[in-house]
């Protein structure tokens, strides 16, 4: 029939149209630009930040001052080693801490009881002295720091015991005890600069003898806690005796003239200074020493 013809058409229409309803959207799908914009900074960013480091170190007042700088820290930093090393001598620290628990314990034994000891002298190894483990004569600064941080703990207990102790006293009591120490040390350069004493003595060496009364000054705040004021004042006694007599015949040979520490008699003028200088060194230590604990026991 003829029908069939004219339906044909009508029918391709409606598919088109479907389809193209099909194929238009309400709102336009922009998820793929910004995932290719995205890429597109994330490219650009690490050659834009090596544009920007690379024109930095192609830049020549850059290279100029950061050049300039380095060099000012250098010196900056040699010039304070400079001065510094002038008074204490950093590169040589390590000797003072070369210790063992031999030399510990025979230097403890020497401060408590220096009557019996005969060879004073510090020994040599090519014009340079052995380290304090092979000789118990030679300073060294372990002793006298870690009695320095025992006496703060051991008067931070006796003011406790004595419902005295608060962190503003024991403070009190840590820096008191490093002014006077570093006073101690001071009037000592400045006494023998005034006397001209030729000695190889360095401030170090001073820093370390005076520092060895905390020892005597630990004993005796100890035996007063365990056993009473009576027992302070003996233990301190004997040790200020011994620390006199220690800093007497080590300082003598720092000090005196060969002849003098010898124990010959030597006239004149600057050896008899030299001398009391010596004699004022070592009376200062138990004077110290009983300044600095007299308080702690009551």
């Amino acid at each position: 029939m003829d029908y069939t013809p004219t339906q044909k058409p009508n029918m391709r229409l409606r598919n088109s149209s479907a389809d193209g309803l099909e194929g238009s959207q309400l709102f336009e799908d922009t998820s793929g630009a910004a995932h290719g914009l995205q890429t597109g900074n994330q490219q650009a960013g690490p050659q834009a930040a090596g544009f920007t480091g690379q024109s930095m170190l192609s830049d020549p007042m850059s290279n100029l001052a950061l050049a300039y700088g380095s060099s000012l820290a250098s010196q900056g930093r040699e010039m304070v080693d400079k001065n510094l090393d002038r008074f204490i001598p950093i590169s040589k620290m390590k000797y003072y801490f070369a210790v063992d628990t031999v030399y510990v314990g025979k230097k403890l034994g020497l401060l408590v009881f220096p009557y019996m000891h005969k060879n004073w002298e510090v020994s040599y190894q090519q014009d340079t002295p052995v380290a304090p483990r092979f000789d118990v004569n030679a300073p060294d600064l372990y002793i006298p720091a870690m009695g320095f941080i025992t006496y703060v703990l051991v008067a931070g207990l006796a003011l406790g015991t004595q419902n005295r102790f608060s962190p503003e006293l024991l403070g009190v009591q840590a820096s008191s005890a490093f002014v006077w120490l570093v006073m101690e040390v001071l009037a000592v350069l400045l006494s023998l600069y005034l006397v001209t004493a030729n000695t190889d003595l360095t401030t170090i060496d001073l820093l370390a003898f005076s520092g060895y009364k905390y020892v005597g000054m630990i004993i005796g705040v100890v035996a007063g806690l365990l056993f009473g004021r009576p027992a302070y004042y003996l233990s301190l006694l004997w040790c200020c005796a011994a620390i006199f007599v220690f800093m007497i015949r080590t300082l003598r040979l720092k000090l005196l003239s060969d002849a003098a520490a010898e124990g010959r008699l030597v006239r004149g003028t600057r050896n008899q200074l030299r001398m009391y200088l010596t004699m004022s060194i070592a009376a200062a230590q138990p004077i110290f020493m009983y300044w600095l604990t007299y308080h702690l026991i009551r």
